[in-house]
């Protein structure tokens, strides 16, 4: 292992932090954004859920735009290829976020559509920034450092602050949210109304000066490379091997699998996410200060296995780890199909924070493995991944809000949250599941072109491009972790 590839600690750790912004926002946005719109701002059900797919779009347009001209900016630029992508995000994320947790500056009492077209271009350029952030942040990795432990420990480093970043908006909402009511000090508010919306604008204002302060410790101790020391080992590589461009990745049938598997887990995370307060709120009948201390449990016994899987993962491999997973997820779908769950909402948080977080960083690991050695073209696949997850998401989310079965609350209002939280994720495990047994057979990350090519000169099967194993480490060195909240 050379000297240089063994990162100072305080540039690790600078490294970490680079994505706290995003981590915090996307939080507040999954979270938030459709209970602040109809609770709060009393947006239409199918309005709240266009101005979600108008984000997801423009997240799902911007990220494989963002990886490729990532991948194509000039390797010696001045500042680095990658933290000037990460700096345009953050500028754009900090500039754009804290005017969608606001009320209409100029606008507010007008028509839903009106106020619609105020906040959809926040929302764009909210996108915009948050896709820059992640891609570069994520393909900073392997130019940082091109030893796999060292690797491997950024992406924990990542992870952890993930996680704070996370526990710090379920605690800092549970915090404003529990105020009293300032005519009844005495008694705090059940339910959330109009009068909620300064809690919500200064939760996003301190999400937004946290995410700054870290994104400066990022830009000012993270030092990207401006030529590579092993260019001239890698130029003597690619003239050996044939690279991956996009072209190719899309003759790959493991790269649509892939893509399946890791769309339904974005939506098993994503739905639960978004939709978790609404059923809480409106079929359960929970106080408010419930949309803060059930997420925090969920995301909090996610950690928890993340690292438990770990052992799973090194034993029996990704596939069972993954199913696992799912299976987790199911458990809870099925609890809370029961409207006398009761106290057993916690247990039914558990489970689903546990299959969720198993799910999700066994799936990036998956999509780590398919890349493999095929760092060049990694923005692509990690882009056309988010490609799907955001379009899908924002599709169901329109879906789910548009056949709301009424604008106030009625018997049939009351329980519609309780069906999407049990058949939406739970549909979506049983299809990874299938898409899962499709894929069990085959090694992931053989490549089908290699295959192909090498039938052709020796007329006999191939093992595919590299030696791969689905027992390495979940959080490995491709930027595996991704963004939890994406």
């Amino acid at each position: 292992m050379a000297t240089s590839d063994r990162l100072p600690i305080h540039r690790r750790i600078a490294y970490g932090v680079g994505h706290v912004q995003n981590d915090l926002c996307a939080s507040m946005w999954f979270s938030y954004l459709l209970i602040y719109f109809h609770s709060v701002l009393n947006f239409s059900n199918s309005l709240a859920g266009y101005l979600m797919l108008v984000g997801q779009v423009a997240d799902a347009l911007c990220t494989p735009f963002v990886g490729y001209e990532s991948d194509r900016t000039s390797v010696n630029h001045c500042y680095g290829r990658r933290k000037i992508w990460h700096l345009v995000g953050v500028v754009c994320v900090a500039a754009s976020f804290p005017f969608i947790f606001n009320k209409c500056i100029t606008c507010d009492g007008s028509d839903d559509w009106a106020q619609f077209i105020y906040y959809a271009p926040f929302v764009v350029i909210f996108q915009f920034g948050w896709a820059s952030t992640q891609i570069s942040h994520l393909a900073l990795i392997p130019e940082l450092t091109s030893n796999e432990s060292v690797r491997v420990e950024l992406n924990a480093i990542r992870y952890a602050f993930t996680v704070t970043s996370n526990i710090c908006v379920y605690a800092v909402t549970w915090l404003l949210l529990d105020i009293p009511n300032a005519a009844n000090p005495g008694e705090p508010k059940e339910n959330l109304d109009p009068d909620d919306a300064p809690e919500f604008m200064k939760l996003s204002l301190i999400v937004v000066g946290i995410g700054l302060c870290f994104s400066f410790v990022f830009h000012l101790g993270t030092k990207e490379k401006k030529n590579n020391s092993d260019s001239q080992l890698n130029v003597a590589l690619y003239q050996e091997k044939t690279i991956m461009t996009w072209k190719d990745w899309l003759k790959e049938p493991q790269f649509y699998m892939i893509a399946v598997i890791y769309m339904c887990t974005r939506l098993m995370v994503n739905v639960s996410q978004v939709y978790i307060p609404m059923y809480l709120t409106h079929s359960l009948q929970l106080p408010k200060d419930s949309i803060a201390i059930i997420p925090l449990i969920v995301y909090i016994s996610g950690f928890i296995t993340s690292t438990l899987m770990k052992l799973v993962n090194k034993h029996a491999g990704r596939k069972v780890t993954y199913l696992l997973g799912a299976l987790l997820v199911l458990s809870a779908c099925v609890s809370l199909w029961f409207k006398t769950i009761g106290h057993f909402i916690y247990i039914s948080a558990v489970l689903l924070g546990a299959g969720g977080s198993t799910v999700l960083v066994t799936s990036l690991s998956m999509t780590a493995d398919l890349i493999s050695e095929d760092t060049d073209s990694g923005a692509f696949v990690y882009g056309a991944m988010s490609f799907t997850d955001k379009l899908s998401n924002g599709i169901a989310v329109t879906f789910i809000q548009t056949f709301h079965p009424c604008i106030t609350c009625c018997v049939d209002c009351k329980w519609f949250y309780k069906d999407i939280m049990v058949y939406v994720p739970g549909g979506c495990a049983v299809l990874a599941i299938i898409m899962l047994f499709v894929l069990w057979p085959q090694t992931i990350g053989n490549r089908w072109r290699d295959r192909k090519q090498l039938q052709s000169i020796v007329g006999g099967p191939s093992s595919g491009s590299v030696e791969n194993s689905e027992n390495t480490p979940l959080l490995r060195e491709n930027g595996v972790e991704g963004s939890i909240n994406a």
